[in-house]
Formats: C-alpha cells, sequence, structure tokens
C-alpha cells in the first residue's frame, strides 16, 4: 500500500498537481481507485497530497467504517455538502490549491459541478488511465487475495457442476452460485452467466428463468475476496454429445491451453489474440470477443489482450485467457481462466477442463 502510494505521488509530481481527489457518491458502488489506495469503500472522499500524508473525508454514520481503513487520517464532513467540507479540510491543512488530479472515470458530470463551484480557481487534470496503469502490476498482498479468490470461485463452481442435474432453469443454477458466494461472507464479482443450449451463443447472456437446454451450456463466474476478483468460465454438456461438438469443444480446449503456453515477459497482448485467433482455424470467424482482460478490484482492468490492443506482458499481472466459439442461435463454447504471469503464466483457476456430460 505505502509503495503503491508513494508510485501515485510520483505521477502527482509529474503532473504538476497538488493534491489527488478521489471521490464516492454512491452507497451502492465502490469506487474502485479510491477503494485500492485506501482500502475504504464508503461514500466520501480520499485526498492524497502530494506532499502530506493521505487522508479520508467521509459522513458521520461511515467514521468508524473509514478509520478501519488503511488511512490513519480521518476527518467528519459535519452535516457540510461534501466538497464544501473537502476544501475546508484541504484550507485547514495548509495544501495548495492550484492544480487537482482527479478521476474522471469515476466523477459524475453533477459532482464535477459541484466540484467545481467549490474549488473555483482550480484547475483539474484527468488521473484515471494513470491510476489504470498503477493498478496493472500487483504487489505480493494482492497476488494473495487473487488466488484466494480463484480458489474460492474454483470450489463454488465445482459444488454447482456437481449439483447440475438437480437444477430445473439457468435462474435456479445462477441463484445457487450466488448463495454459495453468500454463504461464504464474499459477494459475485459481476452476475453469474448461465447460458445454455442456442443462449450460449451470447457471450454476455444473462439467465432467464427457463428451462436449461439440452446441448452446450456455458457457465461464467467470479467471486470478490476482500475487493479482489475471480473470472472462470467452464463448458459443460447436457445430454448426448456428438462427434461433431466434441471435436470442435477439443479444439477451442488446445487453444486456450496453447495460448496459455504463448505467454512470456513482454509479449504483445495483441500477439496473442492473433495467437489464438490463427489457431482456430476455420472457426476464427466465429471468435467474437477478446481473448481476455486483467483482473484486480475490478472484473475488468488492464492489461488489455484484444486485437489492436497495446499492452505487453510483464510481471506480476494477472488476466484471463477466454477463448471462444459461437454459432447464432444454435450454441456457444467458451473456456475462461484467470492467470498470473511471474515469470512464466500460472492458471489460478484450477477446475477441470475436460468436456463434462451430464
Amino acid at each position: 500500500y505505502v509503495m503503491k502510494i508513494n508510485e501515485f505521488k510520483k505521477i502527482l509530481e509529474n503532473k504538476k498537481a497538488d493534491f489527488a481527489l478521489l471521490y464516492n457518491s454512491d452507497s451502492t458502488r465502490v469506487n474502485p481507485n479510491m477503494f485500492y489506495f485506501s482500502g475504504y469503500s464508503g461514500l466520501g472522499a480520499l485526498v492524497v497530497p502530494k506532499k502530506q500524508a493521505p487522508f479520508l473525508v467521509v459522513p458521520d454514520m461511515e467514521l468508524e467504517r473509514a478509520k478501519k481503513s488503511m488511512i490513519k487520517k480521518v476527518y467528519s464532513m459535519e452535516k457540510r455538502k461534501i466538497f464544501e467540507s473537502i476544501y475546508r479540510i484541504i484550507k485547514k491543512n495548509h495544501l495548495k490549491t492550484k492544480n487537482a488530479a482527479i478521476d474522471k472515470n469515476n466523477f459524475t458530470l453533477n459532482s464535477y459541478k459541484h466540484f467545481k463551484k467549490q474549488f473555483k480557481k482550480v484547475k483539474s487534470k484527468d488521473i484515471s488511465s494513470d491510476c489504470l496503469k498503477l493498478r496493472e502490476i500487483k504487489t505480493e498482498k494482492e497476488i494473495q487475495f487473487l488466488r484466494k479468490s480463484c480458489s474460492y470461485a474454483d470450489r463454488i463452481l465445482q459444488k454447482a457442476i456437481k449439483n447440475f442435474k438437480s437444477f430445473r432453469t439457468e435462474s435456479e443454477a445462477s441463484a445457487f452460485l450466488e448463495y454459495e458466494t453468500k454463504k461464504n461472507g464474499l459477494e459475485t464479482s459481476f452476475s453469474p452467466i448461465v447460458a445454455s443450449g442456442s443462449n450460449g451463443s451470447m457471450p454476455h447472456y444473462e439467465p432467464s428463468n427457463v428451462k436449461i437446454k439440452k446441448g452446450f451450456c456455458v457457465i461464467d463466474f467470479g467471486v470478490k475476496y476482500k475487493g479482489y476478483c475471480s473470472d472462470i468460465t467452464r463448458t459443460i454438456h447436457i445430454g448426448k454429445t456428438s462427434k461433431k461438438e466434441r471435436e470442435i469443444y477439443n479444439l477451442l480446449l488446445s487453444v486456450q491451453e496453447n495460448t496459455v503456453n504463448q505467454i512470456k515477459n513482454n509479449k504483445k497482448c495483441s500477439e496473442l489474440y492473433n495467437y489464438a485467433n490463427k489457431s482456430l482455424g476455420m472457426y476464427k470467424d466465429n471468435f467474437i470477443h477478446g481473448l481476455g482482460h486483467g483482473v484486480g478490484v475490478e472484473i475488468h482492468e488492464l492489461p488489455n489482450l484484444t486485437l489492436n490492443s497495446k499492452d505487453r506482458i510483464r510481471n506480476n499481472m494477472v488476466f484471463t485467457i477466454e477463448p471462444g466459439i459461437y454459432f447464432t442461435k444454435r450454441f456457444g463454447i467458451r473456456i475462461e481462466d484467470t492467470v498470473l504471469f511471474k515469470n512464466k503464466p500460472i492458471v489460478l483457476t484450477k477446475t477441470s477442463k475436460d468436456l463434462l456430460i451430464i
């Protein structure tokens, strides 16, 4: 944490910003950057001055929770409007307020209006992409959390697959994944996808109250452990398989595993995408999304493993490898693992990838 704050301060120095302001006005979602630098996920703001220690400004009802975060200094908003409070506390701490760095990805237009009203003469610079870059390389502690997150996801997914025969509908299977996650005191990192039969041809399908169809069934799932996400997809088959279906499945599986083996330090992510795409041969046009994405405090982070990505693989990055083959209105198959790169690729999601026929 201290290391990342210091790196962050260097960015502020380079941008000639006096302080950074990360802000969350919505109690139903977490500002990922604010959480990343403070371990606090509630309402309020994190101020990171270029030279002094960072501090939080939060409503009274959040004070106790904020004091349990990694940030030692916590101020109460004192029933004022948030930006008025922040402004007063910044002045009290004798901070310069000429240039502020804000994270525009997590600032609504409305918040920005209120911010400008209070910080009239302040010039603001956007640091969203800097924060994303900083979060791309994981610390040992983060890797520990991500490993644990993946092992929980594995355990829950395996339990769901074992019980699969007892689920009547897609939404029942999806609810089981959510229930088991809650039972472990965790939350899902996104709404689980259970897409059976022809529904599997839509990569971001939302499970509905329909009977589980025969054929391939794509299950895409992940949990959050201590704020860190996991992501895994397995495709199972309901009922008898044809020779053709087994051939397509085994081709995709060999492409997924061979692509993982292609991962090397400094390799262009676009090259990995091209390798997977080429390896799919006659099915390359049936691969309709990116090869993968970074995973951390958000389910989609850097690096991007897509056709036009400028990102490269580096040590201590965590990302997914998830090729898929889709036939419109017929079926889809996707196999996804969360992978850590540490001198070599280490697959963190361990659930078997052999085709399971139920």
